[in-house]
């Protein structure tokens, strides 16, 4: 099993869409024994297919209604550069996602925020005080329309 197989394909199908699902409803869903299933579901682990598993929030209940998505373009794109940048990143709450982009901006960000003064004091005081920021654009969603997961 060292590449991912139709039934492989079916398992990561299932789990994506309810990552909770017990193993004996997997291996029903997908036409397996319970034990053949959970050594799939392993291997997967074990190769590193299957990452983790996550909780998806409601921006809205979990943090506020704001969604903004900033682009962050660097001073420099060296690696020591690029490396501050996501060290200093993952230790701001209000980022959600963070991406390494091609194209017009280097970074790009999904912030969850109460509101747009909290997106200022974000700005002035997180996102703006990042390393090796150059410049920030900022978009506002107006709701959600599909999320793939």
């Amino acid at each position: 099993m060292s590449e991912t197989d139709a039934l492989d394909a079916r398992i990561i199908g299932q789990l994506r869409a309810n990552a909770r699902i017990s193993n004996a409803r997997l291996a029903e869903a997908v036409g397996l024994s319970q034990s053949a299933c959970l050594r799939r579901v392993r291997a997967l682990e074990t190769r590193g297919v299957i990452r983790g598993y996550t909780v998806l929030l409601d921006t809205r209940h979990a943090r506020g209604d704001l969604v903004a998505f900033v682009q962050v373009s660097l001073e420099r794109t060296t690696e020591e550069f690029m490396a501050r940048f996501e060290r200093a990143v993952r230790r701001c709450p209000e980022v959600r996602e963070c991406y390494l982009m091609s194209g017009s901006s280097d970074y790009q960000l999904k912030l969850a925020l109460q509101d747009m003064t909290d997106y200022e004091r974000v700005h002035r005081d997180v996102l703006s005080a990042l390393p090796g920021v150059s410049r920030l654009r900022s978009s506002f969603s107006i709701r959600p329309v599909l999320h793939a997961g």
